[in-house]
């Protein structure tokens, strides 16, 4: 569903994320924001995210390290570095004015002092809108989903919203869901309380991928 957007605002985003809708843009030059209410809605289950044995190989090896809040505004810069982004000027502003007033969180992952993929979105309640992800070296994205489903089940989230479903996302474990069974997990999940700073540090790799498996 696309509508066109009055002018939008850090309180008005928060507003329709707890309506079950969300914004985007045509391309990073494009002004105009629509929302969008998808018919089948993309979540990873927090009990079900499938970590391959590579992947736990990789976080094994600590070739990469991993923060949290460290660089929000570069990771959304790379997630809207691509040919074609749906993230533009106002998307990325106001997506900087919410994790200013302490909404919008990202993951980064490292090499060395590079980064090279990260994953950022909204909390509010207990439900986590994943917005976007990127990767500039093999497995960097997967990492990042990987310690971000861990901080949310340790932070007490009951829903990881990721707006749509993509063959990446399918092969770790997402799913999709009809929008009112989507709009009944969200009306569950916005009346509890979750804390997204609540674990403290991040854990060790080991820990991410024990947690994983006792869960998988």
């Amino acid at each position: 569903m696309k509508d066109s957007s009055p002018t939008l605002t850090p309180d008005l985003l928060l507003q329709a994320y707890q309506a079950g809708v969300f914004p985007m843009s045509e391309g990073r030059d494009d002004p105009e924001v629509f929302w969008v209410d998808p018919r089948m809605r993309g979540i990873i289950p927090l009990d079900g995210f499938r970590m391959s044995r590579s992947l736990a190989r990789t976080l094994r090896r600590g070739a990469f390290s991993v923060t949290c809040d460290a660089a929000f505004t570069d990771v959304v810069a790379g997630c809207a570095d691509r040919e074609e982004t749906w993230i533009n000027d106002t998307i990325f502003d106001l997506y900087s004015a919410l994790h200013d007033a302490g909404y919008a969180h990202s993951v980064e992952v490292w090499d060395g002092p590079s980064l090279v993929g990260g994953v950022y979105g909204v909390t509010i309640g207990a439900a986590f809108f994943g917005e976007s992800m990127f990767s500039r070296a093999a497995d960097a994205s997967k990492i990042a989903l990987a310690y971000l489903v861990d901080r949310l089940r340790l932070g007490g989230y009951l829903l990881f919203d990721t707006q749509f479903l993509t063959p990446h996302l399918a092969r770790l474990g997402a799913i999709e869901v009809p929008r009112d069974h989507y709009r009944a997990k969200l009306t569950q999940a916005l009346a509890q309380e979750a804390s997204f700073t609540s674990p403290g540090p991040l854990p060790l790799a080991q820990d991410v991928i024990q947690r994983n498996a006792q869960t998988s």
